[in-house]
């Protein structure tokens, strides 16, 4: 449609309508008309207040804990944090109607007419916020069950723009439900990216490389030479196969014919992409089975071949008991006469001709104790995790009592991070529940010596009934808390790390100037310049943050025969910022090399309202 329709008279204007009205839609459609939506987000601002009290670890911390309503935290990480997320996990609320989720200060529950609106308006919100929290190469995993995989598909392919991809894991290893003989015990963990993430990948087991017959090209493993179709759909790869130096003959599999076209089959004038069986064979890149004499079969007629077809007396592919030899296959009548061999003719794969060292990641995501064909787990790489049940018990032991329902598994996370992450990444989970995120990352970072930093938002969820209840706080950093510092009577080792416990705080917008204090503006200062945080000092006229590339000063009441000394201090060194309630006392600073003077909190309120640029 144009957007200029001043030079339209009425019958082409009514065409229009009809042409737009006839046009297909594609998406999602909820009742967004019907509910009450959230607050805008910049209808008023958000501040942090640090709990040194709730915190672990001392100052400066590394990792953050944020209590409160995740569309509040990820409103005032949009203004810290945009485009420095490597990796976002979240286990959102399932939409079961068991009152999961609050929206808009009340839980929802299953008798509510707009339950499925009131979800996806709550998750499109979020989900929206945390797109400008990703890096360029940044992921985001999303937990979620088989009856809303598709709404949320959807949802997240109109925010991020396409899937990267899904992991299918089993939660447990029985459960049947009531009708249907259907064992639902699968989730999906949904993954979507900016556009240039890749996963870590394994590194190739080179130990299937040997070279016994002394090649000169070196070691090499043998790879199968059939592909997934059967003689039928692809009869120009249906044929034998003879080795020059046995004579013996090899029939094709009729399920699983040759990958290879033979000059014999092929057409005049046929073009292939791939080289010829006869070429292959002539470089000597095919490898025979062992095979002795005796071990071969022959009839030396037609009425003998047909009769061990009938009896089950030929060939067969010994894994899948197939037989090589059938009364419905053509050209019975070139075996007669001929030896013929059992096994399957491969072909030498170079280790010093792959490009790609590493084995790709499998979608499946196996139990421990799974086993996997050889062949198979070498070619791709299976993430392995304990079920479900791991989650509660690891609960159990660390905080005594079963704090929290259905917590995703600490080796499912963690398989995630292994194969998302690098050791100085941030990990952001804002559907943090009982803190399962922090303990795989800080589990991960003993594995490999990382230093990757965790970010968690988990709301109190106090109820009427159950007023002084407050998840962030008693279980999820207190989970954290005792990973980190171990348990001297269990004589358990702890993992070492500090979080800051943060609470969200709104300030009408109008009311900023008079409301927001010093710590806040500081503690936004340090999460957008600095790795680490530290409590506001109020002894200080000027805080001072220093970073690799630049001195950040925040001046506090300062006055102006005291602003000349603070930043004489400051030259020779990096690139300064300045933040200051007084802008105007910095003016005659404007033009200093390497000094940049910024207003508060009009810094923080125009970062706030259109988002921090990546």
């Amino acid at each position: 449609m144009p957007d200029n329709y001043d030079d339209y008279d009425r019958d082409e204007l009514i065409k229009l309508l009809r042409e737009r009205d006839r046009r297909p839609r594609f998406g999602l459609v909820w009742e967004r008309k019907e509910i009450e939506h959230e607050r805008a987000i910049n209808n008023d601002f958000v501040a942090l207040d640090l709990d040194e009290s709730l915190s672990s670890g001392g100052a400066p911390y590394q990792n953050l804990i944020i209590e409160g309503d995740n569309f509040d935290a990820l409103r005032y990480l949009r203004m810290t944090y945009a485009g420095k997320v490597k990796c976002i996990y979240i286990d959102p609320p399932y939409n079961t109607g068991n009152k999961d989720f609050v929206y808009n200060d009340r839980f929802v529950d299953k008798d509510d007419v707009y339950k499925h609106s009131k979800w996806l308006e709550f998750m499109y919100q979020r989900l929206q916020l945390a797109r400008d929290l990703l890096s360029e190469d940044g992921v985001i995993f999303v937990s979620i069950n088989d009856e809303n995989r598709a709404k949320l598909e959807i949802l997240l392919d109109g925010i991020f723009g396409s899937r990267f991809g899904s992991f299918v894991w089993r939660t447990k290893d029985t459960g049947n439900d009531s009708t249907g003989n259907f064992s639902a015990v699968h989730e999906h963990i949904l993954v979507y990216t900016l556009g240039n993430f890749a996963f870590n990948g394994n590194a190739l087991n080179t130990k299937k490389y040997r070279n016994p017959d002394n090649d000169p090209k070196g070691g090499y493993a043998l790879n199968p030479i059939t592909c997934a179709k059967t003689f039928k759909e692809r009869p120009n790869l249906y044929y034998p196969i003879q080795n020059p130096k046995t004579g013996y003959w090899y029939p094709c599999d009729p399920d699983r014919v040759w990958a290879y076209a033979s000059e014999e089959k092929m057409k005049q004038d046929s073009k292939i992409r791939k080289e010829t069986i006869e070429a292959y064979l002539s470089q000597e890149l095919i490898v025979f089975p062992e095979c002795k004499a005796e071990e071969t079969f022959y009839y030396a007629t037609k009425k003998e071949l047909l009769a061990a077809i009938r009896k089950g007396t030929v060939p067969i592919l010994p894994q899948k008991k197939t037989p090589l030899l059938r009364e419905d296959l053509p050209d019975l009548d070139f075996w007669i006469g001929k030896r013929i061999a059992t096994g399957r003719p491969s072909k030498k794969a170079y280790l010093n001709e792959k490009t790609n060292l590493i084995s790709p990641v499998s979608s499946w995501i196996g139990s421990v104790n799974e086993d996997f064909d050889e062949d198979e787990e070498e070619a791709i790489f299976f993430m392995r995790s304990q079920k479900g049940r791991e989650g509660t018990d690891v609960i159990n032991e660390i905080l005594g009592a079963k704090a929290f329902n259905y917590p995703k598994p600490p080796s499912l996370i963690l398989e995630l991070l292994r194969q998302a992450t690098k050791p100085n990444d941030i990990v952001l989970d804002f559907f943090a529940g009982s803190g399962t995120t922090a303990h795989a990352i800080l589990k991960l970072n003993i594995e490999d010596n990382g230093k990757r930093r965790f970010i968690l938002v988990s709301n109190t969820e106090t109820t009427e009934d159950e007023p002084d209840k407050n998840l962030c706080r008693d279980v999820c950093a207190e989970r954290v808390r005792r990973v980190m510092l171990g348990n001297k009577k269990k004589e358990v080792t702890g993992l070492g790390g500090s979080f800051a416990y943060l609470k969200t705080r709104r300030i009408a917008s109008g009311k900023i100037l008079r409301e927001i204090k010093h710590a806040q503006v500081w503690t936004a200062l340090q999460l957008i310049h600095g790795t680490e945080l530290a409590a506001f000092n109020p002894d200080l006229t000027v805080q001072q943050l220093e970073t690799e590339k630049q001195v950040v000063l925040y001046l506090c009441n300062l006055k102006k025969r005291e602003l000349k000394s603070v930043l004489d201090l400051q030259k020779g060194k990096r690139k300064i910022v300045v933040y200051s309630w007084q802008p105007a006392l910095l003016a005659q600073y404007a033009d200093v090399k390497n000094l940049t003077c910024l207003p508060i909190p009009q810094f923080l309120v125009e970062r706030f309202t259109k988002g921090a640029k990546k």
